[in-house]
């Protein structure tokens, strides 16, 4: 028996296409949802974010095996990559603000503060009539989504600046009774780093941890608490990222991706993206470009 795979979606309902490094976009929550009755089936965006504002209502999130419940006023924020889904309550309202995972990394190497924000899907719960507060912020980046004025890209990343650090500071406020969660998303937060920058490398995850200054079961404790998977894994995703991009983005030789990932052996290689993906590189490359 046979198991259909996960969809893969631009937005949601839309076939996957490359996304542009500034991509930023805003829609009614009621655009999408109304059509599919209230459910969204799970599905997954390779490099697209989502900070999501429940203004009203609420209903229940799916993130790859966790089952999130919250109800308005909330911020949801879901990471590029990580299959999910949603059960509104009916006639919920709010809005889905999606980045690019590019321009997202941008910005938080710019301020690594941000960080935290994406290691994992979670809710942030709002003050009572905060949610106006981040309604506000996110109708003005709509306007400037929506024209081509002068200042256009500066004025729409100040509203989405303004709207992550809104997030990042309603986040610390509710992880305040939970000390050991912060330290922890920070520690992942740190380790998302370092695999962004030294994926290649091929580093065993001791590595990782004695470079952060954290015991090996610390690291593995904080991902699977905060990412709800191994540091392992993490780096053997980052990895497969990166492969399935050059399959598909690039006149690279399998052989040549292997390499520029940091595989000594191609033969390896190809066995280490059948294991993870379920069908070779060449094959997945062929499928999906003809």
């Amino acid at each position: 028996m046979t198991t259909a795979p996960i969809p893969s979606f631009y937005l949601y309902g839309e076939p996957q296409r490359s996304v542009a490094e500034g991509f930023v976009h805003v829609e009614s929550l009621d655009d999408r949802s109304r059509p599919s009755e209230w459910t969204i089936r799970p599905h997954v965006h390779r490099d697209l974010n989502h900070i999501i504002l429940i203004g009203e209502g609420g209903g229940a999130m799916q993130a790859e095996a966790a089952q999130v419940r919250f109800d308005a006023p909330c911020l949801l924020l879901i990471p590029a990559g990580i299959v999910h889904g949603f059960t509104w309550h009916s006639e919920s309202g709010g809005h889905v603000t999606t980045i690019a995972d590019a321009y997202l990394r941008h910005l938080v190497t710019r301020d690594a503060d941000l960080a935290p924000l994406f290691t994992h899907p979670h809710a942030v719960p709002l003050p009572v009539g905060d949610g106006s507060v981040a309604q506000d912020i996110i109708m003005r980046m709509a306007q400037e989504l929506g024209w081509s004025g002068p200042g256009q890209r500066a004025a729409v990343e100040s509203a989405l600046l303004s709207l992550m650090v809104f997030a990042l500071r309603h986040a610390t406020l509710a992880q305040a009774a939970r000390p050991g969660t912060a330290r922890q998303a920070a520690l992942v937060a740190r380790l998302r780093e370092r695999i962004e920058q030294r994926f290649r490398r091929r580093e065993p995850v001791a590595d990782h941890a004695k470079a952060l200054g954290a015991s090996l079961t610390a690291l593995r404790q904080a991902c699977a608490q905060v990412a709800g998977s191994g540091p392992a894994q993490m780096l053997d995703d980052r990895a497969l990222l990166e492969a399935r991009r050059l399959l598909l983005y690039s006149q690279l030789s399998v052989a040549e991706i292997a390499y520029a990932i940091g595989f000594e052996d191609p033969a390896y290689f190809s066995r280490f993206f059948t294991r993870h993906i379920g069908q070779p590189p060449r094959a997945y490359r062929a499928a999906r470009t003809g």
